[in-house]
């Protein structure tokens, strides 16, 4: 199975996942399970969060979806346990549709990571 067919399926399975436990069926967008793992990585799941807070928390999953790619690293938790990180390397110019192949890819690794996932 080529690699572009395995990140096809696995993805096609986690949207399902988080589909039917986040959104009642309605299939979850990038943007959205980028913000769904945002909210697991701050740890505060059943908080109400502000337009600001809600971008936060979407960089907050980029940064961590990408620390294993070498871009960013953690550096540590503020005082209300928001983890903040540095960057490493400036990503590379990407087109729209490779910046989406990479977050999907990064992802499914988180997941699979977690276990949620094979």
């Amino acid at each position: 199975m080529s690699r572009d067919t395995q990140l096809k399926e696995r993805w096609e399975q986690l949207v399902n996942i988080l589909s039917n436990q986040f959104s009642q069926g309605e299939d979850l967008d990038l943007d959205a399970i980028i913000y769904l793992i945002g909210v697991q990585e701050l740890g505060k799941v059943h908080s109400e969060y502000k337009k600001d807070e809600k971008l936060n928390l979407m960089h907050i999953a980029i940064c961590r979806l990408l620390e294993p790619y070498g871009f960013y690293e953690f550096e540590f938790f503020d005082e209300e346990g928001w983890p903040h990180y540095k960057v490493k390397e400036e990503l590379p110019p990407l087109k729209a549709g490779e910046q989406s192949v990479l977050m999907k890819e990064a992802i499914v690794n988180y997941f699979i990571e977690r276990e949620l996932i094979s």
